[in-house]
């Protein structure tokens, strides 16, 4: 069966496809894009190919067809580029793997497809449609199509050798389980208990960049839980199973973990906000006391903010994200003492605190609300925006103030000779259209305005 949205995007590869076959290799079309289209799911993004052609081999095919020419991956076999718009990798069939003294993978080359498939993280990407072929089909060696119609995570190969193999798959699952509503198979949460140690050998880099992609797809609740129901959350990010607190006997107060995870996955699917949401709370376990008025954690703000910079420094996060995430943990707590009536001066001070980061602190303050309780929820949310609008309204009233006339109401009425009145007003607002208008910032040129207008006015104002 050949996946209907796959037969456009078969169609524009066609000549490419005449240039493996004079060569007598093959091209497939293999992974996401095949897994997308069974799925209804348009192609986005780049597409991948594998092929029995070897990197040179591939560079020679498609040089004289491609643009936007890459040769960055060639060493691992991928040869990007551009063909008639559509973004293609296309990599030599290939297994890797890491052994247990080094960080970085070592890749070789195969020349069957079923070696290349049975070596891909899960079955549901273990899937290829030949483009070289005169009737394509769809080849699924491993009943990636059955387990996408069951909902079931699994590996081609047995699931302790793939992840031994390529430890950064187990931390790949959590995204799978996520983005596609999957169900993780036994033995494959078994090696994952197991093997989990094995991502020592994994750099932060690739482990920072898995947990990026989990954090952006629309619903990371399951895949989130999947890393902190396995020892792997424990691995690179100890702090969240730590927000699991034992919950107060005579308090009943909510589990951190689990209202960080429904806070992460209420907000919008942006990294930065993500990760302030699943930072905004890791500094409760380092601060929590129980007391006579039940739990509290007193300053996990700013203990947060703190913790947030190291955790994501060392997930070698660029220093920008890492300042603005710790920012957006520090603040998230400010909002909640606006119920006490804030001045304008207070309202002011959160804006400039806040600056660009504003639309994500008031949504991350929002989301944080978790509340069972609808009616306090949409008191909440009311209350945000009546903020908003606050806010709004005194930037709108500060920007008029920043651009006054040049000239002030005493000058207005020495230069006309005019007494306090209507008609100050008037010459006041007619200054201040000019001075929004067009920037008028001269005084002179103000002054000089203004009697031109005066003049052509003075049998109105008599």
């Amino acid at each position: 069966m050949l996946p209907a949205l796959l037969r456009p995007l078969i169609e524009a590869l066609r000549p490419l496809a005449a240039r493996f076959d004079e060569r007598q290799r093959h091209l497939y079309l293999v992974g996401g894009v095949v897994r997308d289209a069974l799925l209804g799911i348009e192609p986005n993004g780049d597409v991948d190919a594998t092929t029995d052609a070897t990197p040179e081999e591939i560079v020679e095919i498609v040089r004289p067809v491609a643009t936007h020419f890459n040769l960055t991956g060639l060493r691992f076999g991928t040869v990007a580029f551009h063909y008639h718009g559509v973004p293609l990798e296309v990599t030599t069939h290939r297994g890797e793997a890491y052994d247990s003294s080094t960080r970085k993978p070592t890749v070789h080359f195969v020349s069957a497809l079923a070696e290349d498939l049975l070596r891909r993280d899960f079955t549901v990407n273990a899937m290829a449609v030949e483009v070289t072929s005169d009737d394509p089909t769809l080849i699924d060696p491993f009943g990636g199509m059955e387990d996408l119609l069951a909902r079931r995570l699994r590996t081609p190969m047995d699931p302790r050798r793939s992840f031994s193999d390529d430890p950064l798959r187990m931390l790949r699952c959590a995204r799978f389980i996520a983005r596609l509503d999957l169900e993780p198979q036994r033995a494959l949460v078994d090696a994952v208990h197991e093997l989990a140690p094995r991502l020592e050998v994994v750099s932060r880099e690739r482990i920072r960049d898995e947990l990026s992609r989990l954090l952006v797809v629309p619903d990371p609740s399951k895949g989130l839980w999947f890393l902190v129901d396995t020892p792997l959350a424990a691995e690179f990010l100890p702090e969240l199973p730590a927000l699991r607190l034992e919950q107060d006997p005579i308090h009943h107060h909510k589990d951190v973990l689990a209202h960080t995870i429904a806070v992460t996955a209420s907000c919008s699917p942006r990294l930065r906000l993500r990760l302030a949401a699943l930072l905004h709370d890791i500094g409760k376990p380092a601060t929590r006391e129980i007391g006579p008025n039940g739990v509290s954690f007193h300053f996990h703000d700013v203990v947060g903010a703190r913790m947030a910079r190291r955790i994501l420094r060392e997930l070698r996060y660029p220093n920008d994200l890492v300042d603005d995430v710790a920012r957006l943990v520090e603040l998230h707590l400010r909002f909640h003492t606006y119920a006490q009536g804030w001045s304008d001066a207070a309202v002011r001070r959160y804006v400039r605190d806040a600056g660009e980061l504003l639309e994500d602190l008031n949504e991350l303050t929002t989301c944080d609300a978790t509340t069972r309780n609808e009616r306090r929820r949409r008191m909440f949310a009311e209350r945000m925006a009546t903020f908003e609008e606050r806010a709004r309204e005194l930037a709108e009233r500060d920007a008029l103030r920043a651009r006054r006339p040049p000239i002030d109401g005493l000058e207005v009425m020495r230069i006309l000779e005019i007494p306090p009145g209507p008609a100050v007003g008037r010459a006041m607002r007619f200054l201040t259209d000019l001075t929004i208008d067009e920037g008028l910032n001269d005084p002179d040129e103000a002054r000089r305005r203004l009697l031109e207008w005066w003049r052509s006015h003075s049998g109105e104002e008599a």
